[in-house]
């Protein structure tokens, strides 16, 4: 049973949580679910108690719902699903990554991007790169929320050796939405970079790396992985794109 209205203690820590975490204005509550937005990423939380579940929070961000791996539970609430915790640790652990994925997808670094450059001239080759290079750097900060700050495929988390890869290059994006757009790059270290910017490396549906035959094999042994990469189908659209224009592929010798 849902605590309706929410206790003052109660309150306190949905109150402590949001804030913590990016979702610092409290928009009421209704039914025992206060209900938080921010003013840096689009989509509401709600957060509530009850007797039997422990912690519940709510969401209405399409995007960051289809990422999570949590199971949503059959819980009456606001929003487009509801989950459960035991515990507020581990409604803690959750709300990180929930704020990360929604300052990351698609629609979020676009309305950044905009903003910036709204008033900014384009008219010569040097006022068009300022352009870019605001782009790039926004389109990396996605990336690093969206991969958790660390190459999928070897674990590398230092940032400096750290690169945000487009899988359709900038040149060849027709919008500035899918420049920018997390769905279309990777979080590589720079030695993936380098070789999947070339089209010495490229990856299947599955996440797993195909390697050219126009790669050395000094070359391929240094480029060492963990795990496969995690795709979603709008990954997995965008990579057909590179395998089949960028990838260096030559007669039998592409398969693998």
């Amino acid at each position: 049973m849902i605590e309706a209205p929410q206790s003052f203690i109660t309150r306190q820590e949905c109150d402590k949580v949001a804030f913590q975490n990016g979702y610092r204005r409290s928009l009421g509550e209704t039914d025992g679910w206060r209900r938080y937005g921010s003013t840096t990423v689009q989509g509401s939380i709600w957060l509530a108690r009850d007797t039997t579940e422990g912690w519940l929070l709510a969401l209405d961000h399409g995007g960051v719902i289809e990422e999570l791996d949590n199971a949503a539970v059959a819980i009456e609430g606001p929003g487009l699903a509801r989950y459960a915790f035991a515990t507020l640790g581990e409604l803690y652990a959750l709300i990180p990554r929930i704020y990360q994925l929604a300052a990351s997808l698609p629609d979020a670094p676009l309305v950044q991007f905009q903003a910036k450059v709204r008033y900014l001239p384009t008219s010569t080759e040097a006022e068009r790169l300022v352009v870019q290079r605001i782009g790039q750097d926004i389109f990396r900060s996605g990336l690093i929320d969206y991969w958790q700050g660390q190459c999928p495929l070897t674990g590398i988390a230092d940032p400096a050796l750290l690169r945000a890869s487009h899988i359709v290059p900038w040149k060849d994006c027709t919008s500035d939405a899918e420049r920018l757009d997390v769905y279309n790059g990777l979080l590589l270290s720079a030695l993936w970079d380098a070789a999947f910017d070339r089209g010495l490396v490229t990856f299947d549906d599955e996440g797993q790396p195909k390697f050219s035959p126009s790669l050395s094999d000094v070359a391929r042994a240094e480029l060492r992985w963990q795990d496969s990469i995690p795709l979603t189908d709008n990954h997995r659209k965008r990579l057909s794109w590179h395998r089949t224009n960028l990838f260096v592929s030559q007669g039998a010798a592409q398969e693998n």
